[in-house]
């Protein structure tokens, strides 16, 4: 990408937005043990570090071998043979450096076919049919983008439910000022609103 690229301040938007959601994804580990980093939240499995796994692994596919830039990195859990959901959780035998690590060379890499191809770029994904598996890198990083800020959001009830941690990144929680009763009377209100709603719907449906 050079300084009189047309694209360049549209690129910048999709990085920014990028960059913000890979950055909350990794604080939202910090200061947890290895069991809290992995441990399964939702009838679904989900968990903290799994989400870092598939969002490197996620980046490095198609931003990475959908446009003839493969990384050489090797990803076992998401070839044809591997079982299902591989991606969406770390072994006891991968660190969560390692987890980390990758997902810091996953940026490093996107980023720079980002900055080396046009947006209008037509690239093809690899594991998809082949009568629709062109996109643009435009398309791409747009997937991209969504895909992580979803993890993200993901990310925020889980930390919230180990030890109640919230905010939206580092130095910004962008939540009400309030202490613990302010925040548990909250709750109980909408808890009362909730039940209210629901009694009130009951009734409407009774002949």
């Amino acid at each position: 990408m050079t300084a009189t690229d047309p694209t360049a301040p549209f690129k910048d938007d999709l990085r920014f937005y990028l960059q913000s959601a890979r950055d909350a994804l990794l604080w939202k580990l910090e200061g947890l043990s290895e069991y809290d980093a992995r441990r399964p939240l939702t009838p679904t499995g989900t968990n903290l570090l799994g989400l870092v796994k598939h969002a490197a692994s996620v980046e490095l596919g198609y931003l990475g071998d959908t446009f003839g830039r493969p990384s050489g990195e090797p990803l076992p859990w998401v070839a044809e043979d591997a079982e299902a959901n591989a991606d969406m959780w770390a072994t006891a035998g991968q660190s969560r450096d390692f987890v980390v690590g990758l997902y810091h060379r996953a940026w490093a890499h996107a980023d720079a076919t980002l900055a080396a191809l046009p947006l209008d770029t037509v690239g093809r994904v690899p594991w998809w049919p082949s009568d629709r598996a062109e996109v643009t890198l435009h398309h791409a990083v747009t997937r991209v983008v969504a895909d992580t800020q979803r993890h993200a959001g993901h990310a925020d009830i889980l930390r919230e439910l180990l030890d109640g941690s919230v905010g939206l990144n580092e130095g910004k929680d962008n939540i009400p000022p309030g202490d613990a009763r302010w925040w548990e009377e909250y709750r109980e209100r909408l808890e009362r609103t909730a039940r209210e709603a629901e009694e009130r719907s009951s009734a409407q449906r009774s002949p």
